[in-house]
C-alpha cells in the first residue's frame, strides 16, 4: 500500500561538520520556561536569564518552539510572520542577544521551522484567499467541491472533523490538515518553496545554527486528491492522542509522508543551510513507516538528524525501547536519529514509564540516563533534568484545542506544557510576578531548580554528573549499540567506538534486579547499585556502566 521514497535528485552529502553526531539537544517551550515581565507568558528575555543554567547542564543545543508573530490559535505554530517575534515573546533583539548569550556559553541554537502550514492571518494567506486569479491563488491547496457541494475528498484533520474548510469568496475549500486556522502552503508551487527558503534565509543571516521542521510531514499533498483508505481499528495510531479520532482511523497515504518531500524542500533547504556552514535540520517524521523515513531523510535525503514518535508514545518497557532502535538500525546506513521521551507534545516520561503508579526518586534520574546513552541524538525537554510529571489539570484550566475538542477521553497536551519550577518558595514557582497562563502544579514544587540545587542526591545533579561524564566518552556519543538478551524488566545494550566498550544496564522495574555482568570496571552507576564477582545488584530504577570485557547473559 505504501511507496518507497524515489529520489529523483540525487542524495545530498556529508556535511562538512558534523557535530551534531551526538550533541544533547534541550528543548525549550518558551511560552512556559521564565517570564520576564510579569504577563504571564515566557519570553526570550526569560530563555536569555536562564542560559548559564541550561549551559551548567552539559546540554550542546537548545531547541526553542515558536516564538514568530502568531493569533496563538495553536500557541505559536499558526504562524502569521516567519520573520518576526510576537510581541509576547518580546522582540528581534530580544532574539539577537538570546543568540549571542547562547554561543558565549558554547551553545548551539535550533529554531522552531513551522514550514508545511500557516496561520489564516498570514499576508499571503488574506491574499490567497481573495480569489482565483490573485498573484498568491496557487500557495495553498484549494479544491472545488463535489457536485453535491460536500469536500473533496474524505481527508480529515488531526484535531477533528474534515480537513477542507469553505471559503466563499473562491467557491472553494482550503486544505487544514490542523485547525481550520491553519491553512496548508502548497509545496508544488516552486514560488512558494523559494518564499520558504527566503524566510529561512532570514534566520540564518542572523547566525541560527539550524531548524526543527514541524510537522512537516503534511507538507506535500497527492494533487489528485484521492482518498485516503481506512485503517483496521486494530490498528489505529493516536499518536498521544485519542484512539477515538477519526483521524487514526484512515491510513494518511495521500496527504502526508509523499515520497515528494525531500526533492521537494528538504534537499533545496539543505542547500541553502551548506551556504552558511555548520548548520543542521532536524525533522519531525510521524505515521506510518515512519522509523523507515527517518532513516531515507537522513542519509541522503537532505536532513541530518530526524526523530518520530515512536519512543515518545511506546510502551514503557525495556522491550518496546529495543524493537523500536533496533528497527532504526536496521536500515540507517548512514543516517542519524534523534531519540526523545518527551517533548511539548506528548505525556511527561516519568508519568508514562510509572504506569499509573507512583513516581520514584530513581525513575526521576533513570530516564534522562537511559535516553543519553542511547545511539543518536538526544533530545531532552525542559523540565526533563527535573524529573517533573505530567500535570493534572481540570477541564476549565486547558488551553490546548487538541485537549479540548477530545476532552474527556484525552486531555491535551497542557499537562506537559504548565511552566518550569525555578523556585520551591515563591509565588508561581519563580516562574512569573503575574497569573501564569497555565498553572503551575503543586507537585513539582519540591522539584524545583532551587530545591533540588541544595540536594546532591537529587535528579538534576545525577543528570549534570552523567552529561559531564557522557562528553568525554566517544562510545556514548557516536559509538554502535548492540542489544543483549536479559531478562525483563532489565534493559542492557554495549556501547562501543572500536576501541572501548561500555555496558549500559537499566533496571526499569520497581523491584531489585540481578544480572551477571562479567569482568569489568564500575565507571557509573545509581545509589544502592553492588557490583560482586561479576554479579550485578541493581534496586528499583537502578543502573550502571561498567567498562568490560565479558558478556552479559542472563
Amino acid at each position: 500500500m505504501f511507496e518507497k521514497t524515489a529520489h529523483r535528485l540525487p542524495k545530498v552529502g556529508a556535511r562538512r561538520d558534523d557535530w551534531w553526531r551526538g550533541a544533547v539537544i534541550y528543548q525549550i517551550y518558551p511560552r512556559s520556561f521564565l517570564d520576564s515581565n510579569g504577563d504571564g507568558v515566557g519570553d526570550l528575555p526569560g530563555i536569555t536569564s536562564r542560559l548559564d543554567y541550561v549551559a551548567a547542564l552539559g546540554v550542546d543545543v537548545i531547541w526553542i518552539s515558536p516564538f514568530m508573530i502568531s493569533p496563538m490559535k495553536d500557541y505559536g505554530y499558526d504562524v502569521a510572520d516567519y520573520c518576526d517575534v510576537d510581541p509576547i515573546f518580546g522582540t528581534l533583539d530580544d532574539f539577537d542577544r538570546l543568540l549571542a548569550r547562547a554561543h558565549e556559553l558554547g551553545l548551539r541554537v535550533i529554531i522552531d521551522f513551522v514550514a508545511s502550514h500557516t496561520s489564516n492571518e498570514h499576508g499571503w494567506f488574506k491574499e490567497s484567499r481573495q480569489s482565483r486569479n490573485n498573484p498568491k491563488a496557487d500557495w495553498y491547496v484549494w479544491a472545488d467541491p463535489k457536485p453535491d457541494g460536500s469536500p473533496p475528498n474524505n481527508w480529515l484533520a488531526v484535531f477533528g472533523g474534515p480537513a477542507w474548510e469553505w471559503e466563499p469568496r473562491r467557491g472553494q475549500y482550503y486544505l487544514h490538515n490542523f485547525l481550520k486556522e491553519q491553512p496548508d502552503l502548497n509545496f508544488h508551487n516552486p514560488e512558494v518553496i523559494a518564499a520558504l527558503l527566503d524566510q529561512a534565509e532570514f534566520w540564518l543571516r542572523r547566525g541560527v545554527d539550524g531548524f526543527r521542521l514541524d510537522a512537516i510531514d503534511f507538507g506535500v499533498h497527492d494533487p489528485r486528491l484521492r482518498d485516503n483508505p481506512p485503517r483496521p481499528r486494530d490498528n489505529n495510531l493516536p499518536l498521544n492522542g485519542p484512539a477515538t479520532s477519526p483521524h487514526a482511523m484512515q491510513y494518511q497515504l495521500w496527504n502526508k509522508a509523499r515520497p515528494e518531500l525531500a526533492d521537494l524542500f528538504f534537499k533545496p533547504l539543505h542547500a541553502l543551510t551548506e551556504r552558511y556552514g555548520g548548520r543542521m535540520l532536524l525533522g519531525e517524521i510521524s505515521g506510518d513507516r515512519a522509523l523507515e523515513r527517518m532513516a531515507e531523510y537522513s542519509a541522503g535525503g537532505g536532513l541530518d538528524i530526524a526523530y518520530s514518535f515512536d519512543l515518545l508514545t511506546c510502551a514503557p518497557t525495556p522491550a518496546a525501547i529495543r524493537e523500536i532502535v533496533e528497527a532504526v538500525e536496521r536500515v540507517l546506513d548512514q543516517g542519524w536519529a534523534c531519540w526523545a521521551f518527551c517533548n511539548h507534545d506528548v505525556t511527561r516520561a516519568v508519568t508514562r514509564f510509572a504506569g499509573g503508579g507512583p513516581v520514584t526518586p530513581r525513575l526521576r534520574a533513570l530516564l534522562p540516563i537511559l535516553l543519553c546513552s542511547l545511539r543518536g541524538t538526544p533530545c531532552l525537554y525542559q523540565g526533563e533534568e527535573l524529573g517533573l510529571e505530567e500535570a493534572e489539570l481540570a477541564f476549565e484550566q486547558l488551553k490546548d484545542p487538541y485537549g479540548l475538542a477530545f476532552w474527556p477521553e484525552y486531555k491535551g497536551r497542557d499537562g506537559c506544557r504548565t511552566p518550569m519550577p525555578w523556585s520551591a518558595t515563591s509565588v508561581h514557582a519563580g516562574f512569573t510576578s503575574g497569573e501564569p497562563w497555565l498553572p503551575v502544579p503543586a507537585s513539582h514544587l519540591p522539584l524545583a531548580v532551587d530545591a533540588q540545587e541544595r540536594d546532591p542526591g537529587a535528579p538534576l545533579h545525577m543528570i549534570r554528573d552523567f552529561l559531564a561524564w557522557r562528553r568525554t566518552e566517544r562510545p556514548l556519543v557516536r559509538g554502535a549499540i548492540r542489544f543483549l538478551d536479559v531478562a525483563h524488566p532489565v534493559l542492557a545494550f554495549e556501547r562501543s567506538d572500536g576501541e572501548r566498550t561500555l555496558l549500559c544496564v537499566f533496571n526499569l522495574g520497581t523491584l531489585p534486579a540481578e544480572l551477571e555482568v562479567g569482568r569489568g570496571v564500575l565507571r557509573r552507576h545509581a545509589p544502592g547499585v553492588t557490583l560482586h564477582a561479576g554479579d550485578a545488584r541493581l534496586p528499583e530504577h537502578g543502573w550502571l556502566f561498567i567498562e568490560r570485557n565479558g558478556e552479559a547473559r542472563r
